[in-house]
């Protein structure tokens, strides 16, 4: 009798670490519909001028505030203008806004949390001290301060467009750095008295040299969570901002400011104030969702 032929044994068949976070990812299906969500967006308002050429200011008193049609798929203003020209553009600033505020309030917060988790001595708690009283202050509030003290100067300096532009990314991203250095302290606190950060010490390590080689790559998970929701942070200010008249001009129609325009004709022309605030809408969700679905790929203590 022929002696049974043993099993082969299994393939270890390990993932490499961008495919582990991937996988995990793609476990998460509001996450990964919510990408294509995104990319759906951004594809709009970047090929959109290109498939839809019509102008945002070309004015047609005949067709005023009329709803979505085929001449005008997301229908007009008060002044006939087309709003799904005026949406696309609007949409390039709006999101051009969250992720330039975004790049600034996480350079901060990386900046002030790794000085603060690397510091034994006073600084660590004078940098966390000064972070609680930014935390503290009412933001919306100090936004409008600044942006009224400071509007008029930068538009001397940048223009018009420009100015305001640099005055509200710099604004929201300079009062939304405090979550990701407090993040990143805390990362920088557990990942210092590791053994292979002692190790790398014990080697003649510089301090630069362990921040940017062993501690900074181990802590840009949370950080990389940390800057999705702040990109929809700064969206939804820059959108409070327009809707309070104080962002971008009436001839810059970022979503924000269609919404403001749109305010006192709710009753006889939803659609103006739908589309926007959909638009808002969907991309602050998805932003969130994409953020909740990095955040489970990237905690390497999550099994899956």
């Amino acid at each position: 009798m022929a002696a049974a032929v043993p099993d082969a044994p299994a393939v270890d068949r390990r993932r490499s670490g961008a495919g582990e976070v991937w996988f995990r990812f793609s476990r998460h299906r509001l996450a990964l519909a919510s990408v294509f969500v995104l990319a759906a967006l951004v594809l709009g308002v970047v090929l959109g001028p290109v498939l839809w050429p019509t102008a945002i200011d070309d004015i047609d008193f005949s067709a005023m505030l009329q709803g979505p049609s085929a001449a005008h798929p997301f229908g007009t203003d008060d002044l006939g203008q087309d709003l799904l020209a005026r949406m696309i553009y609007g949409g390039r600033i709006s999101l051009a806004v969250g992720v330039a505020a975004m790049l600034v309030a996480t350079v901060v917060g990386l900046t002030v949390g790794s000085l603060a988790g690397m510091s034994r001595g006073a600084l660590g708690p004078l940098l966390m001290w000064v972070t609680d009283l930014f935390l503290a202050l009412p933001q919306l509030p100090l936004l409008l301060l600044l942006i009224y003290l400071f509007r008029d100067a930068l538009k001397r300096v940048f223009g018009v467009e420009g100015g305001v532009f640099v005055m509200i990314v710099l604004v929201i991203g300079g009062l939304g750095w405090m979550p990701v250095a407090r993040l990143v302290r805390a990362q920088f606190l557990s990942l210092r008295e590791k053994e292979f950060v002692e190790a790398a010490r014990s080697q003649g390590g510089t301090t630069l040299h362990l921040v940017l080689r062993h501690i900074l790559p181990n802590a840009l998970g949370p950080v990389i969570v940390a800057g999705t929701i702040e990109v929809s942070s700064a969206i939804i200010a820059e959108s409070t901002l327009s809707f309070l008249g104080l962002g971008f001009p009436p001839d810059i129609p970022t979503w924000g400011r269609i919404l403001f325009d749109a305010k006192d004709h709710l009753d006889t022309a939803t659609h103006w104030a739908l589309f926007p605030g959909l638009a808002i809408f969907l991309t602050v969700l998805s932003i969130n969702f994409i953020g909740d679905g990095l955040r489970d790929a990237l905690d390497a203590r999550r099994v899956v």
